[in-house]
């Protein structure tokens, strides 16, 4: 990414007029402070869309509601719950799971808040892109499966990070040049069972799992928090967007969740960029970027006693990350990693497989792929191939497990 450029790009459009936003995913966590944050700041922008999965019909009729967002603008990924809302609201939305991208497409909105979770967010991503879009990306995992495919699809900074720790990459990146920068600093809490070993955590039950010390995210993120899938994939990402070797990218376990990544450069110098732990301001900053929005979120208090702990990652204990830097060596294998991790995800949550096993099963579909070459993708189609095939043999190794 050329932040460089992105700040041109990005300032050569300010006017006096509001950005126009998509927002997809709107009624999770992340959609949820988005639309906060739009609506406290009507003179910076105009949310003119708005998409979702379909689970929480109430509230999405009640986001329309207060924006009054038309009903052509709305789509819903559930094709009976999109009639639901239609009915509920006495107008027709777009439905199916083709809706969302659709949206894009339709509203060539300034701006694409991608908040989906999985890979089923990577038609969004594709369709914010081809539109002209900026696209504010919170849906990780369409970019781990579609890999540089989905890198190619972009203009120079046309993708801003919105997960904390990218951002955090991002903001440091803006000290120094490129060549500069010799290292990336990604910190992660340690999830829930930091500091225990596997055979502690061998019964973990997917409610303890769901008890994140930090942070306040969707079922999947804090389940994949808890097993460090979630750096894994913030690893990958990171070094497709900033262009960085995983050798290059350090990971360190920081409880309090106040750094949020760091940059160092190759004069020894390390900058970091720290706030309490609050997503507002990585949203805001990435739907107003370069620009930052006053007020975001409340910054660190200096007058209060504090400590920051940063430890290493206890790699046996947590194998994720290793699985992660063993992906990004081969085309292809990070879509394998996220398939597979969300098939053992969600039979961990339907209580058929013990907790330690879920990275465990990640690693035996990765080793059945890594005697192949690994395709390329070069369309959408290759990589829900490659998908569906690591999602069968997950599937095998889970029901042989039972």
């Amino acid at each position: 990414m050329n932040l460089a450029q992105l700040d041109h790009q990005s300032s050569s459009r300010k006017s006096a007029s509001p950005r126009t936003v998509v927002v997809v995913g709107s009624t999770g966590s992340i959609g949820t402070q988005a639309l906060e944050l739009i609506a406290d700041n009507p003179d910076k922008f105009q949310l003119v869309g708005l998409a979702a999965g379909g689970s929480r019909i109430e509230l999405f009729c009640q986001q329309a509601r207060d924006f009054s967002i038309p009903a052509d603008c709305l789509a819903i990924a559930d094709n009976d719950v999109a009639r639901k809302v239609s009915q509920e609201l006495g107008a027709n939305i777009m439905g199916g799971p083709d809706a969302a991208a659709a949206l894009c497409a339709a509203t060539q909105a300034d701006v694409v808040l991608n908040a989906m979770d999985g890979s089923r967010g990577l038609p969004v991503t594709l369709a914010a892109l081809e539109a002209g879009s900026t696209l504010a990306l919170a849906n990780k995992e369409s970019l781990v499966a579609g890999g540089r495919w989905v890198l190619e699809k972009a203009n120079e900074g046309q993708i801003v990070p919105v997960d904390s720790e990218h951002s955090a990459m991002a903001q440091a990146l803006r000290s120094g040049r490129r060549e500069e920068v010799s290292r990336l600093v990604l910190t992660a809490s340690g999830g829930p069972f930091r500091g225990w070993n596997r055979s502690r955590m061998w019964e973990v039950t997917p409610q303890q799992a769901a008890a994140h010390p930090t942070w306040s995210m969707g079922q999947m993120n804090t389940l994949n928090s808890a097993t460090l899938v979630n750096k894994g994939l913030e690893l990958i990402e990171a070094s497709y967007l900033f262009d960085f070797p995983a050798s290059s990218i350090d990971v360190v376990v920081h409880p309090q969740s106040i750094v949020h990544s760091a940059a160092t450069f190759y004069d020894g110098s390390t900058l970091a960029q720290a706030s309490p732990p609050s997503m507002k301001l990585p949203i805001a900053l990435a739907l107003a970027w370069p620009d930052r929005v006053p007020h975001a979120q409340p910054s660190l208090s200096w007058q209060d006693a504090q400590s920051w702990d940063f430890l290493p990652v206890d790699n046996e204990a947590f194998p994720a990350l290793n699985l992660a830097r063993t992906a990004l060596a081969t085309d292809g294998m990070p879509a394998v990693f996220n398939a597979a991790n969300e098939e053992a995800a969600g039979a961990f949550l339907r209580e058929q497989i013990h907790f330690p096993q879920i990275v465990d099963l990640v690693g035996a579909v990765m080793d059945i792929f890594a005697g192949s070459p690994g395709p390329l993708a070069s369309s959408l189609d290759d990589v829900y191939e490659l998908e569906t095939a690591a999602r069968r043999i997950a599937r095998e190794h889970i029901a042989a497990l039972r």
